[in-house]
């Protein structure tokens, strides 16, 4: 897993949105397509981002195609950022201008 492929696929609404949804079930591409107003192949460019980042799995079942999410690397992404900030101090609150 390349942590940069996986926060810049993070970095994308679009993405963490069909994150959420698959968060819940595995879905079709036309069910995750459904739930965005996008062309073809914008969604498959998103899909093929969450796939090089290893975000999600897809699987063909006949005429469809299956994504489910991998949530393992979603949770190694997170303990990566937590041993970043460990021992970190919280940045002193800005003094206002006078």
């Amino acid at each position: 897993m390349k942590l940069s492929e996986v926060f810049d696929a993070l970095g994308d609404d679009t993405r963490r949105k069909i994150l959420r949804l698959l968060r819940e079930r595995s879905m079709t591409a036309g069910e995750i397509a459904d739930e965005f107003h996008l062309s073809k192949p914008t969604l498959s460019h998103h899909f093929r981002v969450l796939r090089a980042a290893n975000l999600v799995r897809s699987e063909r079942r006949g005429n469809s195609i299956h994504y489910a999410l991998q949530s393992n690397v979603v949770e190694d992404a997170a303990m990566e950022l937590f041993d970043l900030l460990k021992g970190a101090r919280p940045a002193a609150p800005e003094e206002p201008e006078s």
